[in-house]
């Protein structure tokens, strides 16, 4: 990249960063909660992007990870009245756990054999809910009452001070997407791009590709179970009704849309798949087929998403001091 259009890109992100930050200021409580729901939503992209976009695994069944996290929260927090921010580890290590109970068998599926698998997890886990297993999920009800969040003492309710709860959630999406980065920049973030754009090459480099792929199912688990201690906080009830299948869908087409195995990609996915349809309420029942339509397009003419990732790049001279003299 040039240096005058690494300066542009770099300015481009920090107006972006200063109008998100500055938003809640000038907008209604509504348009905060949209942004909210963004944030969330950008953040189960970027979970599910560690699977489907680091390690190329088809995964459609996220939202099972999302509703443990939410349901271990909202469990814990109503029966002993633990706080909710306290139990954002617990809730990732409950949906880590159980990624990796149910992905160790399956672990060596591929493609469209994995995807059909990881939907009936998700509508395990939901009809699990629904018939509130072991007395403690509520039912078809949910479980209700659970605390609002608090950061030194002071008490933030997402639905009355929607601008409050917006800058908790931006903070944890701010840490998120820094640890994400290093992560992506890190041997093993490179070890799965590897398997994901050749697993045979990776498998024959000596790469644990089993090992690898169950590590990202974990790692992305882990962290859609601490949004959902965050939703859990937000909305103050829970239902099954709010685990769906349909979730786990919004969560492929964000990572899949905006451009799978990229950060920004995903973060502009987030934006398109939450906040066009509240700008286009007119069209809310036409929804399913605009987002099957665009899906459509986007495969035909660009399946690598709106912001692939660019191909890592090494400087010439880097290079010419490794060449071998013959």
């Amino acid at each position: 990249m040039k240096p005058a259009a690494g300066r542009i890109k770099k300015a481009a992100y920090a107006a972006i960063i200063l109008l998100w930050l500055i938003a809640p200021l000038f907008i209604g409580k509504y348009w905060t909660d949209v942004l909210n729901n963004v944030a969330i939503y950008a953040l189960l992209g970027l979970s599910l992007n560690i699977i489907l976009g680091y390690g190329g695994m088809f995964h459609m069944g996220h939202a099972a990870f999302y509703a443990i996290g939410a349901y271990t929260t909202a469990i814990v927090n109503t029966a002993w009245g633990v706080p909710v921010l306290w139990l954002m580890p617990l809730a990732g290590l409950a949906a880590g756990f159980f990624a990796l109970v149910v992905a160790r068998p399956i672990i060596h599926l591929r493609g469209d054999y994995l995807l059909i698998v990881t939907i009936g997890m998700v509508e395990i886990v939901r009809i699990a809910l629904i018939n509130n297993v072991f007395g403690i999920t509520g039912g078809a009800n949910g479980i209700f009452g659970i605390s609002n969040p608090t950061v030194f003492g002071f008490q933030i309710n997402g639905i009355v001070a929607p601008a409050h709860y917006f800058y908790l959630v931006t903070a944890f999406l701010a840490v998120t997407i820094v640890l994400f980065y290093l992560l992506e920049n890190s041997r093993f973030g490179r070890a799965l791009k590897f398997l994901c754009s050749d697993e045979v090459a990776a498998e024959g480099s000596g790469i644990n590709t089993a090992g690898y792929k169950l590590a990202a199912f974990v790692i992305g688990a882990f962290w859609a179970g601490m949004t959902g201690t965050l939703y859990a906080s937000k909305m103050g009830f829970i239902s099954p009704e709010s685990f769906s299948f349909w979730e786990s869908v919004v969560m492929f087409m964000i990572v899949i849309l905006g451009g799978s195995g990229n950060i920004a990609g995903v973060l502009l996915g987030a934006a398109l798949i939450i906040g066009l349809p509240e700008i286009f309420q007119g069209l809310q029942q036409y929804r399913l087929l605009i987002f099957g339509l665009a899906l459509m397009i986007m495969m035909i003419f660009r399946p690598q998403g709106i912001l692939p990732p660019k191909p890592r790049s090494y400087p010439i001279d880097k290079l010419e001091k490794n060449k071998v003299s013959l």
